[in-house]
């Protein structure tokens, strides 16, 4: 991952960030990271009794942080601990929830995927000199699993219906939360509205594989099956809204930056080889410029910068 430069100074100072959104039964609020945490926001579900959090954040002292922004806005037990998909950001904190006394979930297939992708990303950050091998966030532990689907049910009878999409994409899978109580659908990085996505892609045999194809296909199944009741829409990063413009919007979104990526590596010629090479961050650049000028209201550049790389290289080799 190409985040030498980002995070050597900004992964310990994080922001806090309430966006609340509340019904007589309960209440969904978040806390967003700064860049130096790559702006995850850990969403939390309020029914009045229990807390329900999605996603751990990139480090513990990040994970405090969040947990201590939840006690700002409810006195609520924290009950459960969702991950949504194998990237660090989402589970490498994951052991702080459960000294809070959170039982920590996630599907089999999250749970398969977490050693390699935890061995790759450390590798990485380590040899980045932003982590020794004792600092690095260790890999936790989950209290349970689950295959398809499973509810998780809150003190009064609220549910959290939990499914598994199973598609690789954005990551090598996807859970996402439906709260019938609010009428909102958690995510997790499937959907970045009016923000950036990270497109580095899912890790399969050592090699990050991005699948934008598949991705869509996902944004795709939740229209249908959600399409009925119309959710508010929270993803792992960017605004929440309501599924129909979610969904769009970020289709939309991926095949133009399909278009922009295949477009600049074609056009490089016999140049691809710099994708790989220590003059790549130049070429990440001038990505990142064509995504701002495509996207002129669109937060979060820096993840095309940093994280455009998986598509990048994917569309070299196909080139080949």
């Amino acid at each position: 991952m190409k985040t030498q430069n980002l995070l050597k100074t900004t992964v310990s100072a994080l922001l806090a960030c309430s966006c609340s959104v509340a019904s007589a039964k309960g209440k969904i609020f978040s806390f967003e990271s700064d860049a130096g945490g790559f702006n995850t926001k850990t969403i939390f579900y309020d029914n009045g009794q229990e807390v329900v959090a999605f996603d751990s954040q990139f480090t513990e002292d990040a994970a405090l942080k969040a947990i201590s922004h939840m006690r700002t806005q409810t006195q609520s037990r924290l009950r459960y601990l969702v991950i949504t998909h194998p990237n660090p950001d989402k589970f490498n904190a994951l052991s702080v929830y459960q000294k809070a006394g959170a039982e920590v979930i996630a599907s089999r297939q999250t749970r398969d995927s977490m050693p390699a992708v935890h061995a790759y990303k450390k590798a990485y950050f380590v040899n980045a000199g932003m982590f020794t091998e004792e600092t690095y966030p260790r890999a936790g532990t989950f209290d349970r699993i689950f295959d398809d689907k499973v509810q998780l049910k809150l003190a009064g009878g609220d549910l959290v219906e939990l499914s598994e999409l199973g598609r690789t994409g954005v990551s090598s899978n996807q859970t996402v939360a439906y709260i019938p109580a609010v009428n909102a659908l958690v995510v997790g990085d499937l959907i970045h509205h009016k923000a950036h996505a990270w497109l580095e892609g899912g890790l399969s045999k050592g090699q990050v594989t991005p699948n934008l194809s598949n991705w869509i296909e996902s944004l795709k199944t939740l229209k249908v099956t959600f399409g009925s009741t119309s959710p508010t829409v929270h993803g792992g990063r960017g605004e929440a809204v309501t599924l129909p413009t979610a969904i769009d919007a970020q289709i939309k979104y991926l095949q133009t930056a399909d278009k922009l990526v295949s477009t600049y590596v074609r056009e490089l010629g016999a140049r691809r080889t710099e994708l790989a090479s220590t003059n790549a961050g130049e070429h990440y650049k001038r990505i990142r410029e064509k995504f701002e000028k495509a996207f002129p209201d669109y937060q979060l550049a820096y993840m095309i910068e940093y994280g455009v790389y998986g598509l990048a290289l994917q569309q070299s080799s196909v080139l080949r």
